[in-house]
């Protein structure tokens, strides 16, 4: 079954300074039939203003994913780490036991655009992480590129506490790929850029998902250039 969620479907809170499209109940949001999707527990579409951002704050047991789409991203926590990471860049941070952080848009001039995914770890009670890493856009083209995983390793893929994988691909007008899963596994889409067909019947355009399940065989046809992320998870 394919589900398709339109992006003005979405949950949508104006901070001024933040912009943010919530794809799961979170914060002032709360619906208790779209609290996620399999383990995938958060995804937040945020836009940040130039020197502003999420001050510190704690975190428990969530294996937290941030992907920028724009800008640069300044991340600091507990575990004493500071890194900034722009497009090309992965960060994973394991909150497991505590851990506090704070993300800030470091430009004086840009807006940053990020993904912040949250997904529920399979172990709880673990030491609190971060990690960084990076990869080449040009390998996402018309290419699902993996850049989290668990079961998949490789210094440009970040590390995950979860049986998932987080794909990213661009891919060219008319231009397919196909993508196969072993049943009882899930499939979430999510459209970063231009306009893409699942299954030669179900149309997403930017910033739209599908949530999908019970299907093991996808057709992904790009109907105009097309960015897009892909998670195959439990």
């Amino acid at each position: 079954m394919i589900k398709i969620y339109p992006a003005d479907s979405r949950y949508h809170a104006n901070h001024g300074w933040l912009q943010s499209n919530f794809s799961f109940s979170f914060a002032d949001y709360y619906d208790p039939s779209n609290m996620n999707f399999g383990h995938l527990r958060v995804l937040n579409d945020d836009t940040v203003a130039p020197s502003k951002g999420f001050g510190a704050h704690p975190h428990q047991e969530m294996e937290i994913v941030s992907i920028v789409l724009k800008g640069h991203l300044a991340h600091q926590d507990s575990t004493g780490r500071s890194e900034q990471t722009t497009w090309g860049g992965i960060q994973r941070m394991t909150a497991g036991t505590g851990v506090v952080h704070s993300e800030m848009n470091p430009s004086n001039s840009e807006e940053v655009q990020f993904l912040q995914l949250w997904f529920i770890p399979d172990t709880r009670g673990l030491t609190p992480s971060y990690e960084q890493t990076s990869y080449d856009p040009a390998q996402m083209k018309n290419n699902l590129l993996p850049v989290v995983s668990k079961s998949q390793k490789g210094e440009n893929i970040a590390s995950i506490h979860q049986d998932l994988t987080i794909y990213l691909a661009e891919l060219d007008a008319n231009q397919t790929i196909d993508y196969s899963q072993p049943e009882g596994r899930k499939i979430f889409v999510f459209v970063l850029e231009g306009e893409i067909t699942l299954n030669d019947e179900h149309v997403l355009a930017k910033r739209d998902s599908a949530r999908i399940t019970d299907t093991s065989e996808l057709k992904i046809k790009a109907s105009a250039d097309a960015k897009f992320m892909l998670i195959d998870l439990v």
